[in-house]
């Protein structure tokens, strides 16, 4: 690897934890989760000349997610993420290179998956730690060095993903077809001014007042309605079950009812719906029905759909069969958990799949790549977020706001652990206190990831 005078090397790392409780349950993928460890990584890096910076990189440890489990629980797969993480602080500070961000977790990322996996032997785990577990671990300490880099040269880091910085084409990372192409070519340089807000509506979230239980009583909205008037909605991503046909049929039905009343009564007239099974549908054939069902009881409603995230199981060579050709002439099908490297990418594709979830939680540097990959290939492509508070949050928007084509930016943590984002609310107002459906994303362009504490 040839030597430019901007690389760095990594002289340290520390990391810790906050623990938040949720406002409210978020059912998610089957599991209802009311808690969220983050992960807060510090990072110090060492460039030409003896300079060094700092950096932070955050990231909820999202294990339900990362790590489904049908013999572990929240805790075992929690315990797993956090002494994986001591074992890759460990590694990302004994590092010995030095280069652009991307190059060191080019390097890092074999070692991560390697010590993931004598973790899960170690800890006697009956699973071992998903490749996708690793990823959203590591994402933290990735997301800590690209923060670092940007400070150091006193840039914002999507300023720094040009020739004048890396020591490779994306070639070396993609594959020939990208040959003489760099990450600038399909990255902005300066932030989208504004995104729309893409507001969740979990499977247990209540639509009206009806369907209240009791109260929450904090201040915030607890239906539908109050939130779109809140503030300002015009995208809303409303969570399936996968394996009750009727009740998502019904349940889409439900909020587009809902929805349009309160549309009609604000005077809006164009607003958008994403649909999210997390993997539950058992196969192909019940997402079609889904679809046809939904189009027959509701066609506005099923016109307002943009896309639909990954609807059967992330375990795309055990489940051939599961090809979205079909699903994918109507609306985009957009792999999310599957994602996991290049060649997971080119599987979706041979499988129907027409979009690619970008998520922070993978790591700034593989969703760097991956946003090239799916623009070469034309696909759709959205931003999604872990329900990332504060710092993680900020990170996650600024992917969405630098990537051409991503129409929306989600913020979840605003709606179910809201306390996590009180210490940023007042660095960036344009970014926590939606009124108009919008967010200020042309505030995103301050040195390295923008999330500066």
């Amino acid at each position: 690897m040839t030597a430019k005078a901007t690389d760095i090397c990594i002289r340290d790392i520390s990391f810790d934890y906050e623990d938040f409780h949720y406002r409210a349950p978020l059912k998610f993928g089957g599991v209802a989760i009311d808690r969220v460890t983050l992960l807060n990584v510090h990072s110090v890096i060492e460039g030409a000349a003896g300079r060094t910076a700092k950096g932070l990189g955050s990231m909820p440890l999202g294990n339900v997610w990362s790590f489904p489990s049908k013999v572990l629980g929240y805790d075992d797969t929690l315990r797993a993420m956090k002494a994986l993480t001591e074992r890759v602080a460990r590694i990302t500070a004994n590092c010995k290179e030095s280069g652009h961000p991307i190059d060191l977790a080019w390097t890092l990322e074999p070692a991560y998956l390697k010590t993931a996996d004598e973790v899960s032997r170690q800890l006697g785990l009956p699973e071992s730690i998903p490749k996708l577990c690793s990823l959203v671990v590591a994402s933290a300490f990735d997301a800590a060095v690209h923060d670092a880099f940007g400070k150091l040269h006193g840039l914002n880091c999507y300023h720094t993903y040009g020739p004048e910085f890396m020591n490779h084409d994306l070639s070396f990372y993609l594959g020939p077809e990208f040959k003489g192409e760099y990450l600038d070519r399909y990255l902005l340089t300066e932030p989208k001014p504004r995104m729309p807000l893409y507001h969740l509506i979990g499977a247990l979230d209540p639509i009206e007042e009806s369907n209240i239980h009791k109260r929450i009583n904090d201040g915030l909205p607890e239906t539908l309605p109050d939130w779109i008037r809140f503030n300002g909605l015009t995208h809303l991503k409303i969570k399936l079950n996968g394996d009750n046909l009727d009740w998502d049929v019904e349940r889409v039905v439900y909020v587009d009812r809902v929805a349009s009343e309160t549309q009609r009564q604000r005077g809006v007239d164009k607003w958008y719906y994403s649909l999210d099974f997390n993997e539950k549908c058992p196969n192909v054939g019940y997402l079609l029905e889904f679809m046809n069902r939904v189009k027959s009881a509701t066609p506005a409603g099923f016109e307002r759909i943009q896309y639909i995230e990954q609807p059967t199981a992330r375990d795309l060579k055990a489940h051939p069969e599961n090809r979205m050709h079909e699903a994918a002439k109507l609306r985009p099908v957009v792999i999310d958990e599957s994602l996991i490297d290049l060649e997971s990418l080119h599987l979706a594709r041979q499988m129907g799949y027409t979009g690619a979830a970008l998520k922070a939680c993978k790591g700034q540097t593989q969703a760097l790549l991956m946003a090239a990959a799916a623009q070469k290939y034309q696909m759709f492509l959205c931003v999604q977020d872990l329900s990332c508070p504060g710092a993680s949050f900020i990170h996650s928007a600024g992917l969405a706001a630098h990537v051409p084509g991503v129409a929306a930016i989600e913020s979840n943590a605003r709606q179910y652990v809201p306390a996590a984002n009180q210490p940023w609310e007042l660095k960036f107002p344009g970014m926590f206190h939606i009124t108009d459906g919008t967010l200020e994303t042309g505030l995103l362009t301050k040195p390295g990831l923008s999330a500066v504490d």
